[in-house]
């Protein structure tokens, strides 16, 4: 992981109060899971009224601001496929800019660990902590309310990364509602197999549909998690890609007692009560494990 750390320690030293602000500004957006996934009408905007229970997980990207009197992007790590222009965290920049005039340029750097097209939230998470990462830097002494409103003219899912705790998402991902609930104790276990589903490919085979139990009690129930907290995406991404279904399959044989997709995939993840012993898995396939 490369950061623009040592050019300014002796700068530091000789200015510590006055040139605080050169210093690089370093945060760790994360990704995230959704518990539950159902897609209930297609609106009137294009966009579809969804539900579910999203929960931050300790899967880390890396991002660095550095104010700076030229602007610059740069990217290591996974690769950050498409246009920088279309990058959420340069239009996060962009939309303080326009409302805040006179802030100054930035040296941007972002070391990319989440894989993109995953399910994972990594590209919305970028973007919200991009404004969280500028409020500070800034002092722009935006409240929660307010950084919620900008995040979710970048995303969806944006507006849930600024708390980053676990929420009941709804409308298009922009309603928030705080739940009680905990995955401390559990062992995660999520397996990235290498493929990209797009949000088009995931959407052309769902059905929108009421749910006929609230999520909430659901929830409340972990022993209804396996039959009744379903994701509206898998059978359609399931039936093009038999794979996820095999790895799903494959966590509940090692004692899961919750595995899904995440989002529109195509991560898949399990949840058990210990670390399990696992299945080998192909060179293909990223494996993240973790305490929660």
């Amino acid at each position: 992981m490369v950061f623009l750390k040592n050019q300014y320690t002796l700068i530091l030293s000789s200015f510590p109060l006055l040139l605080l602000k050169l210093l690089p500004m370093i945060t760790f957006p994360n990704a995230k899971i959704n518990l539950g996934l159902q897609v209930l009408k297609k609106r009137k905007d294009g966009y579809h009224d969804l539900e579910s229970c999203m929960v931050p997980i300790p899967l880390y990207d890396a991002l660095e601001m550095i104010v700076d009197k030229n602007s610059t992007w740069t990217a290591t790590g996974l690769p950050v496929p498409g246009d920088p222009k279309d990058n959420l965290i340069l239009k996060a920049e962009k939309l303080l800019k326009k409302d805040f005039q006179g802030l100054p340029n930035l040296q941007i750097h972002l070391h990319k660990h989440i894989p993109m097209g995953a399910g994972l939230g990594g590209g919305s998470a970028d973007g919200a902590f991009a404004l969280k990462l500028m409020n500070n830097l800034f002092d722009l002494h935006l409240d929660d309310f307010f950084l919620e409103e900008y995040a979710a003219e970048l995303g969806s899912d944006c507006p849930f990364f600024i708390e980053n705790t676990p929420k009941i998402i709804r409308g298009r991902g922009e309603i928030l509602e705080p739940i009680s609930l905990s995955l401390q104790g559990s062992y995660l276990v999520l397996i990235h197999p290498g493929i990209h589903v797009s949000t088009q490919e995931a959407y052309a085979g769902v059905v929108p549909k009421t749910p006929e139990t609230k999520l909430e009690t659901i929830l409340a129930d972990r022993g209804r998690w396996k039959e009744e907290l379903v994701n509206d995406f898998e059978p359609s991404v399931f039936l093009a890609h038999p794979e996820l279904a095999a790895i799903k399959s494959k966590l509940y044989q090692s004692g899961a007692f919750y595995a899904s997709m995440s989002g529109s995939g195509s991560s898949i993840f399990g949840l058990f009560d210990q670390k399990p012993i696992l299945p080998s898995w192909p060179s293909t396939h990223s494996v993240f494990e973790a305490s929660l």
